[in-house]
């Protein structure tokens, strides 16, 4: 036998040697993670699911999917919604409402809110048979609102000009480069109030009280949550103790179930969020919230309008 073939034998076997230790590798870090699960309780036993609602609200297909499937779930004892948001997109607000609500008809749902639940903060919130905020909890800011930008001033001081081709005269409402017109502003308007609307209609189902008594309240301002109890937005003051207290003796949930996090993120996402997270968070709440202060209709606390 030649001393190539020798050479090409023995890298066969060590291939195969190696494929064999990488085999048992992955499937020895399987078992391991198996086990920690099942111990963990994720797989059938009894639990009470927490959705953590924080930063600002977009629309999120994952996480409404994931909330969709806890009605579903037999092992899901009971919902927690846990909420620290200043709000976000209306439509962001309307998914995550719509989806709790399905949760709400299948098994009991609580809200607990942390130092900022506004605007569609609080809409994701009233779904919830019991909603719990501490005293300076800031809550409420029920509106909507929404913004746009002017700086045909700015070009012409400079010397540019701006042409608008459109198809009809509202198709370019609103636009940078030319001032608001009565018309547009009429629009723009209307649509805002269609939405407030939609709004005062979830808090007035959620919370039991008549339009009317909605509307007194929904003029954008923020609440305390001991004035938001005494106002009837919220029921109760307490955390998540007192909403484990309240599901124990009014929905017969045991205080002894273990709580577990709804999670959205895949092993791979969640390695590279510890490291990163921070500061891409930061990163895109900056733009974000830029954004906001440009177009789009947001429900959102904006304490600086």
């Amino acid at each position: 036998m030649s001393l190539e073939t020798d050479l090409l034998i023995d890298r066969r076997r060590l291939t195969r040697r190696l494929a064999f230790w990488r085999v048992l590798a992955v499937l020895a870090v399987v078992a391991v993670l198996v086990v920690g699960l099942a111990r963990e309780g994720l797989f059938g036993r009894p639990h009470v699911a927490r959705v953590v609602v924080s930063g600002l609200i977009t629309e999120d297909r994952r996480l409404t999917q994931a909330i969709t499937r806890l009605a579903r779930d037999e092992s899901v004892r009971a919902v927690e919604i846990y909420i620290n948001s200043p709000g976000g997109s209306v439509a962001g607000g309307e998914s995550l409402h719509d989806a709790f609500m399905k949760v709400a008809a299948a098994k009991p749902l609580v809200a607990v809110m942390g130092g900022l639940a506004t605007s569609a903060g609080y809409m994701v919130a009233l779904p919830a048979a019991r909603i719990f905020a501490r005293d300076a909890t800031l809550t409420g800011s029920i509106g909507v609102l929404l913004q746009t930008g002017d700086i045909s001033g700015l070009l012409a001081r400079v010397g540019v000009s701006a042409e608008l081709i459109t198809s009809g005269p509202l198709k370019g409402e609103p636009s940078f480069v030319r001032p608001l017109s009565p018309a547009g502003r009429d629009v723009l308007q209307g649509l805002v109030m269609d939405l407030y609307e939609q709004f005062v209609g979830m808090v007035a189902a959620g919370r039991h009280l008549a339009p009317e008594r909605v509307r007194a309240l929904a003029d954008g301002r923020a609440f305390t949550g001991r004035q938001a109890q005494q106002l009837g937005l919220v029921d109760a003051i307490g955390g998540e103790a007192e909403a484990r207290a309240w599901l124990a003796a009014e929905r017969g949930v045991p205080a002894s179930l273990p709580i577990r996090d709804v999670e959205v993120t895949t092993l791979a996402e969640r390695a590279i969020g510890a490291t990163f997270g921070p500061i891409l968070q930061g990163i895109t709440k900056s733009i974000a919230f830029q954004g906001l202060k440009l177009d789009g209709a947001w429900a959102v606390w904006h304490p600086d309008l």
